[in-house]
């Protein structure tokens, strides 16, 4: 059950405040005997209650009387001041990755041949999105079946969220897809994909027949490869993510005439 003491409150700062709730302008001394808050503590949480903007005090008489504020006002009080931890929280951490990407950027990575796969169409697009998100200054993307990734029909706003993130932080966007893969998609899908990314100087996107195959090639040297499902080809079974300078090399080299033979592929005229 949710309590006072979610939004920052001690069990003592809690309980005093809820029984001058129900006794209205009271004493130190009566507060500590019906919020049953000891004598010796009793003055701290006020002070600390006083501080939260809970509590009013009447100083002009003696004995000292304190009185709560309003629910509305102190719930909302407490819940403003959560939110600016919670804030500056964030911000320490963001701080934190920060310094820790230098760090870990600082170390030189290991240069040889990785492999890794991931299998069934959520962890394709998974690792796919992971690879977007990865790619420091080049992203090739080659789709040449409804089933890539790139078809977007069921992640057309995850992926694009990823390629449009690519192209803020500078990276050269280059996809290339065929006729199959673009009647695959509705209108509105190709209108709304393509009117987020085209007015990036660094992206462009080609359409070209008979390109076979589906892969992602990231900064030159990685190269993820999709696998059709055998028994649904409109469908991704697996992807493999392939790290080697002398493959990606050939994969460069075989993409190169075909984009040069490629035609820019145009948004529809109906916006729909």
């Amino acid at each position: 059950m949710p309590s006072l003491r979610d939004l920052g409150l001690s069990e003592y700062e809690a309980r005093s405040y809820r029984s001058l709730l129900r006794t209205g302008p009271t004493t130190a001394k009566e507060l500590s005997r019906t919020s049953e808050v000891p004598m010796g503590r009793i003055y701290d949480v006020l002070n600390s209650l006083e501080q939260h903007n809970l509590v009013r005090s009447q100083a002009a008489g003696r004995p000292k009387k304190y009185v709560a504020v309003e629910p509305e006002v102190a719930l909302d009080r407490l819940l403003e001041a959560k939110q600016r931890e919670l804030d500056e929280q964030a911000r320490q951490y963001e701080e934190v990755v920060d310094t820790l990407i230098e760090e870990i950027d600082a170390t030189a990575p290991v240069d040889e041949q990785f492999w890794t796969a991931a299998v069934g169409p959520e962890e394709t697009l998974e690792l796919l999105l992971e690879r977007i998100a990865a790619a420091e200054a080049e992203l090739i993307y080659v789709a040449g079946s409804p089933g890539s990734g790139i078809d977007l029909r069921s992640a057309t706003d995850r992926v694009t969220d990823k390629l449009q993130a690519a192209l803020d932080r500078g990276v050269d966007v280059d996809l290339l897809v065929t006729p199959t893969v673009v009647a695959d998609l509705s209108e509105r899908s190709v209108n709304r994909y393509h009117g987020r990314l085209d007015d990036y100087e660094n992206f462009a996107v080609r359409i070209l027949d008979g390109v076979d195959g589906t892969f992602m090639l990231v900064d030159g040297v990685e190269v993820c490869i999709e696998v059709p499902n055998p028994l649904d080809p409109t469908e991704a079974f697996a992807m493999i993510d392939l790290k080697d300078d002398a493959f990606a090399a050939d994969v460069r080299e075989e993409f190169a005439p075909r984009w040069d033979r490629a035609e820019p592929l145009e948004p529809s005229a109906d916006k729909s």
